[in-house]
């Protein structure tokens, strides 16, 4: 069980993080293109606190969607997410459910997470069955000579 379990870890957390850098994708687009049109996002600029915010959602979610530069992606992202909870979720109050934190405390805990399991998959890479794991957490399959 264990063995099939470690063989579907790679799949696992490639899904992971394209899910992940697609949910930050959509957030940067909202904030910078406003589609889909949120009141919230509806007056960001560029180069306020929002926009930036959102141009690292953008840029660094979409590099998670693609698998590119995933460990400093997702580190930023992750303190980007601790930055945006602790400024503008917890004044609001203590309890994640009441201030409206839960997301980005989801959010940075999701990126940490995948930062360090690339990470680990990376350095635990097993090619004697024929697939390596590459940086983005795909897996590649090798020729056997």
């Amino acid at each position: 069980m264990d063995q099939a379990l470690a063989r579907l870890q790679p799949t696992a957390l490639s899904l992971f993080r394209f899910i992940t850098g697609l949910l930050l994708f959509q957030y940067g687009v909202a904030k910078l293109f406003k589609f889909p049109p949120v009141p919230m996002f509806a007056k960001v600029e560029l180069m306020s606190l929002y926009g930036a915010a959102g141009s690292l959602e953008l840029v660094l979610g979409a590099l998670l969607v693609v698998g590119l530069f995933t460990r400093p992606a997702a580190f930023i992202l992750s303190g980007e997410m601790a930055f945006a909870y602790f400024l503008g979720h917890a004044p609001r109050g203590f309890f994640p459910v009441l201030n409206g934190g839960s997301l980005a405390i989801a959010a940075g805990v999701v990126s940490n997470e995948i930062g360090q399991n690339v990470e680990a998959l990376i350095d635990n890479a097993d090619t004697a069955d024929g697939q390596a794991v590459t940086a983005s957490g795909a897996i590649e399959v090798t020729a056997e000579d």
